[in-house]
């Protein structure tokens, strides 16, 4: 394989991803989505096509032109497009036809299936980037305290449930007691707005839902994680280990410190692993 294809969304994973396939020696063309992906992109592309939230078909036809059999997306794309006037094209509004439910994980699996159809690949969404998977343990200098790791535990469980509903990734909790779930507009306005109905010192928890396709949707976070979280003066956040992208992990370890913000990463069962 000597070209790789992406599906860009928002957020700087789509980058993080370029330049490691580039490292790689690969060829690199990128279908991004105006308004969403960020521009600097290009500089990592051999070649980069623009195109509308739902424009399935140009999609596919880049990939095709270029000669592009595998593929990956990265980054989100804010769901909240589909309601606000964005038109798919033909081959977008076909699959979303076919749609019993608006859930992402129906989206992208009948977004992948059209693309499979074509004979372009879906590859995990993780290719080339086991460096930016957060390893398990306590990352930060502080450590959560007696009552956060209560609150840890409780909004696992509670994230795991929506999760495993296809609802959302992340809870904001405090006391035992959810004060936000992610829903449609993502986890940084889901913790500011969980964050602000407490004083201070929230807990977030952001996990991989229990029948996550690791092709696409991964959890990721990133220094706009940590931003929104030292605006609500949140207190703690718990991801989970070799699930969870970390863009920039350095510089978002140095920031959580910086903020006295403990990160903590644990397994599946929402521990850490011996």
């Amino acid at each position: 394989m000597n070209k790789i294809g992406i599906i860009a969304g928002n957020g700087d994973f789509p980058i993080e991803f370029a330049k490691a396939a580039k490292q790689k020696g690969l060829m690199v063309f990128a279908a991004a989505h105006e308004g969403e992906t960020l521009p600097e992109l290009a500089q990592w592309c051999d070649a980069i096509c623009w195109v509308k939230v739902g424009h399935l078909g140009k999609i596919i036809k880049f990939f095709k032109d270029q000669d592009v059999h595998d593929v990956l997306m990265a980054g989100g794309i804010k769901k909240t497009r589909l309601f606000s006037g964005s038109l798919p094209d033909l081959r977008g509004a076909a699959v979303l036809a076919r749609m019993i439910t608006n859930k992402d994980d129906s989206i992208l699996r009948g977004v992948a299936a059209e693309l499979e159809s074509e004979g372009i690949t879906i590859r995990e969404s993780t290719l080339y980037l086991d460096n930016l998977l957060a390893p398990a343990g306590i990352l930060t200098r502080r450590k959560p305290t007696k009552d956060e790791w209560k609150d840890i535990a409780f909004g696992w469980q509670m994230a795991k449930e929506i999760g495993r509903l296809d609802i959302g990734q992340t809870v904001v909790v405090k006391d035992l007691a959810v004060l936000a779930v992610e829903a449609i507009e993502g986890t940084d306005e889901a913790i500011r707005r969980g964050g602000r109905l407490c004083n201070e010192g929230a807990v977030v928890v952001k996990i991989c839902k229990p029948q996550q396709d690791l092709r696409f949707d991964l959890p990721a976070t990133g220094l706009l994680t940590i931003s929104a979280m030292q605006e609500v003066k949140a207190a703690c956040l718990a991801i989970e280990a070799g699930k969870t992208i970390m863009i920039q992990k350095e510089v978002l370890i140095e920031q959580a410190d910086q903020a006295g913000i403990a990160i903590v990463a644990l397994d599946g069962n929402g521990t850490i692993p011996a």
